[in-house]
């Protein structure tokens, strides 16, 4: 398991979700997208832009979310692996979704975004050596390894994918 002094507590929520501790990071980043894809590919048009109680994020809202967050993540995990000391700052989920436009575009669209963005991540993982994935970078005032930054992506989404299973379908 990833030791918690690469990581701020907030999240543990996510890291402790992650498909299996006994894989590699590619592995859960492959895994959680697969089951993400296969259970939201299928399904009914109807609940492209439901959301569960008022005020709540839209389905697509939420897969906007997710797809906005690992880009972030990504570009954190990019600066620590290639050891840029820049302390980076944090990201306000709200104003993110309150200003996008997930709800205009197509359900499919979203998916196919979220696979593309996967797939390059999977590849920016691939590139990062044993030793770039035990550094350490600063963001949002909170110190994070680039590898807990990849377990972390595959948690965050099955962590969201766990509240459409409860909330959504």
């Amino acid at each position: 398991m990833i030791p918690k002094n690469e990581y701020a507590p907030y999240f543990e929520q996510y890291i402790s979700l992650i498909v299996s501790e006994e894989k590699s990071i590619l592995e859960n980043l492959i895994d959680s997208q697969k089951e993400f894809d296969t259970i939201l590919r299928n399904l009914p048009k109807e609940k492209n832009n439901f959301a569960y109680a008022k005020g709540k994020w839209t389905l697509k809202e939420l897969i906007q979310h997710i797809i906005d967050t690992e880009r972030i993540f990504c570009y954190r995990a990019l600066c620590f692996a290639r050891n840029d000391t820049t302390e980076l700052p944090g990201f306000d989920q709200d104003v993110f979704v309150a200003n996008d436009t997930a709800n205009d575009r197509e359900f499919k669209d979203l998916l196919d975004e979220m696979t593309v963005l996967r797939n390059s991540t999977v590849q920016l993982y691939q590139s990062f050596s044993e030793e770039a994935l035990l550094r350490i970078g600063i963001a949002s005032g909170n110190k994070m390894s680039v590898r807990a930054l990849g377990y972390l992506f595959a948690g965050h989404q099955i962590h969201h994918l766990n509240i459409i299973k409860e909330r959504y379908l």
